[in-house]
């Protein structure tokens, strides 16, 4: 199972190295497959005033030292074509953003690097749609079919939903959209994105952390390839998304869960 978990952003050095450290259990455990996530920027805060992280260079760096430090995969998002190639040097996965899941030439700079791709499924885009993208990224890489899941795997590309649109505010997860998008690519399901209130709490986002547990728990049966938690000791003071964040604490027992569930349907 791929797990990938970590805060939103890059805090401060010992922030960061206390949740890395917090989270060395998932690494060790054989039946995973762990990677550290962390964003060196969040460009899309829904105020110009809101923290978006140490930047490209020193968020690098600090995301070396996790990976030194710790042996850990890592994954980090991207937002502009001219990132991916500096951010490889030092990413294992990079991530494209919902809101840049149609970006062409994002897409195809990421995929112009060695490391592997998440692409996260557009709030506004049918799980269908995100077959687009994944030919994207494959035509950049040579392959000149349609995806599929087998070609995907072999390009190393994922596809992660994190819910659609609902109104105003609000995001809704169809668990139908896990299966349909497994057709084009290895599906993540991100649980702590999924209830996500956007632009919910005046000039920031709003969340309802009770609510991942249950969203999880539906994945784990209806059948994934991986989970994408934000995690951190005090969600309440997390500089990015601490609303829709699970307390470090309370991450084992979900796992736990999750995976007595996979074994079930498996």
């Amino acid at each position: 199972m791929i797990l990938i978990a970590g805060p939103c952003v890059l805090e401060s050095r010992d922030s960061v190295m206390r949740i890395a450290r917090s989270l060395q259990k998932y690494h060790e455990d054989c039946t995973k497959e762990f990677y550290f996530k962390a964003s060196f920027d969040k460009a899309n805060r829904t105020s110009l005033d809101s923290y978006r992280g140490p930047g490209l260079d020193e968020g690098l760096k600090m995301l070396q030292e996790v990976k030194e430090e710790f042996g850990y995969k890592i994954l980090t998002d991207v937002h502009e074509h001219t990132q991916p190639a500096a951010a490889a040097e030092v990413a294992d996965v990079l991530q494209i953003p919902a809101f840049l899941c149609r970006q062409t030439d994002l897409l195809v700079a990421a995929a112009k690097t060695a490391a592997a791709i998440n692409i996260k499924k557009g709030q506004f885009l049918a799980p269908q749609a995100m077959q687009h993208s994944v030919n994207k990224v494959l035509k950049t890489r040579g392959f000149e079919g349609e995806a599929s899941y087998e070609v995907a795997q072999k390009y190393h590309i994922w596809l992660t939903e994190r819910g659609s649109s609902f109104g105003y505010g609000n995001l809704v997860v169809d668990m139908r959209a896990l299966q349909l998008m497994r057709a084009y690519a290895p599906v993540i399901f991100d649980a702590t994105h999924s209830v996500q209130q956007p632009a919910g709490s005046d000039a920031t986002s709003g969340g309802d952390a009770e609510m991942v547990p249950y969203l999880a728990r539906g994945a784990a049966a209806v059948g994934v390839d991986g989970f994408f938690f934000e995690t951190h000791f005090d969600p309440g003071i997390a500089l990015s998304d601490g609303p829709n964040m699970i307390e470090l604490q309370k991450l084992d027992l979900l796992i736990k869960q999750i995976d007595a569930i996979r074994t079930i349907v498996e």
